[in-house]
């Protein structure tokens, strides 16, 4: 559900937020000044009208009086370490692959004859041309960018661990991402940040898995809390 926040008093007899549920009323009947963080991207955009969100997961915020900031949320409203739950699965989004993508990414890292040759893949172990697997961790990987690893607080990490494409991935096929909390920890040695255990998985239109990993993440806590925490748990 959207998060709501006003400040500031309203005009004589008028409730403060009668006018900032009108301004939003407005917003979304006729577009307005709405800045958000779309696909990955921390620069502020433009937004018109209701059809520019996704979903309604968007968390709105104050930005001063220019309008609405939500450049340091995601559409999962996952911004700091604090805002993974562990156990909880997040659902990532979808793309669909086709034969133009699998040629091209293979062709320039991955140049087996059943990634590059339709052909060739036809006569060969799999009936036909299929998907580098680094086709498809990078697929899933800029749907957990998108998605799931905030811009805002995320260090980067130090690997995958246990990585199996188990199932092919073919032309016309979509994928789906899910991200499994399956452990979160405070560092111990750097108080400003916590460890993050995932359990990626992609699966495809029929619900098979094409991929499944375990990542491990550096994530920045909210700085309010490092500022008095311990430095580990």
């Amino acid at each position: 559900m959207p998060a709501y926040s006003s400040r500031g008093a309203g005009t004589a007899g008028e409730p403060s937020w009668s006018r900032d549920v009108i301004k939003m009323w407005l917003f979304f009947a006729f577009g307005g000044p709405c800045f958000l963080r779309k696909h990955g991207s921390n620069r502020p955009r433009l937004a018109g009208k209701l059809k520019y969100f996704r979903d309604s997961s968007v968390i709105l915020g104050r930005a001063g009086r220019r309008g609405w900031n939500t450049a340091r949320v995601n559409d999962l409203g996952l911004s700091y370490f604090e805002d993974y739950v562990l156990g909880a699965t997040y659902e990532c989004g979808s793309v669909s692959v086709d034969q133009a993508s699998i040629l091209a990414f293979a062709r320039e890292f991955d140049p087996q004859p059943f990634h590059v040759d339709p052909v060739a893949a036809a006569a060969g172990p799999y009936r036909g041309l299929i998907a580098s697997g680094w086709h498809t961790a990078a697929v899933v990987m800029r749907l957990l960018v998108e998605n799931y690893l905030s811009a805002e607080s995320s260090l980067g990490s130090p690997g995958l661990d246990a990585i199996r494409w188990p199932y092919t991935v073919r032309p016309g096929d979509t994928l789906r991402v899910r991200a499994t909390v399956s452990e979160a920890r405070r560092s111990l040695s750097k108080p400003d940040r916590g460890i993050l255990t995932t359990l990626i998985e992609a699966v495809n239109q029929d619900d098979e898995t094409v991929m499944r990993a375990t990542g491990i993440n550096f994530v920045l806590v909210r700085p309010e809390l490092d500022a008095g925490s311990p430095g580990g748990r």
